[in-house]
């Protein structure tokens, strides 16, 4: 048997998913957005994943393996690795069929997230905190569920996890009487894409499969360039839902065979779309959930005219990031910058910089300042908040000419990250 054959997941196999799953799972609506077709000139639809019971769709990839493992194995404990949906998934799955779920989070994972855990999966589950990371939580996992010997529940890199999220495209197709010319699928480990993909080109071959990454963990993008499954080094985690470091070697095999195009999303633009998303239309949604959206603008001469579904895998935001979000959204729309002012030691120098330099709406939100010695200048840290991206040269000018410009920390990141 080719490689190939051995990673594909058949059109039976998901249909068989969808069965399985029939119980826990909903039939998310399909939902065309009328302001974004009136925008980009296409139909465009929403796949509402964040309604989902577990505000994610990886309770569908969950439930159906932990069905075939009771079904055929009778297990009575599984073990998986996760500090998000999939755990919530994983909980939820194990409290409805009342077996039992030991859930391996790093240590560094929000109470939140812990909370939500032990509410889905009640008595059934054990949470168990090890690692500074999720790559060092998976590896203990996986250690005690071989020592253990109970079955492990992988996130994504597993025939049944991969057959589970295809049912997402089995329910498209039941939901759009036309045919569909675009899908924007988000892409962390594959399993989600790779079922898409496992129908699609089954069912609808001239439908465009696009997988869309956070521009800091282009995991399958940089394994398609290589043509093998590379792992990188480093990773923002920024967008939790779909930052990792190497996707699955199952879903690679199947992304790579028919997956059409990947594009990356800078995290700045994925944290502006879900603004945009929650104050002008109140949905809410992770930042992964915000993927498929942001790569709207980034296609939006290919999809003039066509019908187009983007999916939105989740709606689990914690609040608490929410000032990250406005923040990164801010700097990537020009309209937030930080810079080191030099300001002279004498008396009116921060008025002059606020009447003089600063313009009508701009508005000083940062400020950290510290005399430390005598001499003639000491400097600064100022963060300036825009009401317009044009209004930056003008601000810069002023700076110079009056003497306040020193160092403009937005191009300089590293030196931006220790001050900020």
């Amino acid at each position: 048997m080719s490689t190939n054959q051995k990673h594909k997941i058949s059109l039976a196999e998901i249909k068989k998913a969808q069965h399985n799953i029939k119980d826990l799972v909903k039939h998310t609506p399909l939902i065309k957005m009328l302001n974004f077709s009136e925008k980009y000139q296409a139909s465009i639809h929403f796949k509402r994943e964040d309604l989902q019971r577990v505000r994610s769709y990886k309770i569908r990839g969950a439930f159906n393996k932990i069905k075939n493992l009771l079904d055929t194995k009778n297990v009575k404990t599984v073990v998986c690795a996760s500090a998000g949906n999939h755990a919530q998934g994983v909980a939820q799955v194990c409290n409805f069929l009342n077996i039992s779920g030991i859930i391996f989070m790093p240590t560094t994972t929000p109470q939140q997230k812990i909370k939500q855990v032990e509410m889905f999966g009640k008595e059934n589950v054990e949470i168990k905190l090890y690692g500074d990371t999720f790559d060092a939580s998976y590896a203990i996992a996986k250690e005690f569920s071989e020592a253990q010997k109970f079955e492990f529940v992988h996130p994504f890199d597993d025939k049944k996890i991969i057959a589970g999220q295809g049912t997402i495209a089995l329910e498209l197709l039941e939901d759009i009487k036309e045919p569909i010319d675009y899908i924007f699928v988000p892409v962390g480990g594959g399993g989600l894409a790779s079922g898409i993909l496992s129908v699609f080109k089954e069912l609808s071959p001239n439908t465009k499969i696009i997988g869309v990454e956070p521009e800091g963990a282009p995991s399958l993008k940089t394994s398609l360039k290589y043509e093998v499954n590379t792992e990188l080094h480093s990773i923002d985690k920024f967008v939790d839902g779909a930052a990792v470091k190497k996707i699955g070697d199952i879903t690679f095999n199947i992304c790579k065979q028919y997956i059409d195009d990947v594009i990356t999303i800078p995290e700045g633009k994925i944290c502006s779309t879900l603004l945009k998303l929650y104050n002008e239309k109140a949905i809410v949604v992770e930042p992964a959930g915000a993927l498929s959206i942001a790569a709207l603008d980034y296609c939006k001469d290919k999809i003039i005219g066509k019908n187009v579904v983007c999916i939105i895998s989740g709606g689990n935001n914690d609040i608490t990031r929410m000032e990250e979000i406005k923040e990164r959204a801010l700097l990537f729309e020009g309209l937030k910058h930080y810079f080191i002012v030099p300001f002279p030691q004498r008396a009116g120098a921060l008025k002059e910089f606020v009447v003089n330099v600063l313009g009508e709406h701009d508005d000083i939100t940062f400020f950290e300042y510290t005399k430390k010695n005598s001499r003639a200048r000491s400097a600064a840290v100022v963060g300036i908040e825009l009401t317009n991206k044009d209004d930056f040269e003008p601000l810069v000018k002023r700076m110079k000419e009056l003497g306040f410009m020193g160092e403009y920390l937005n191009e300089n990141p590293q030196l931006f990250q220790f001050l900020i």
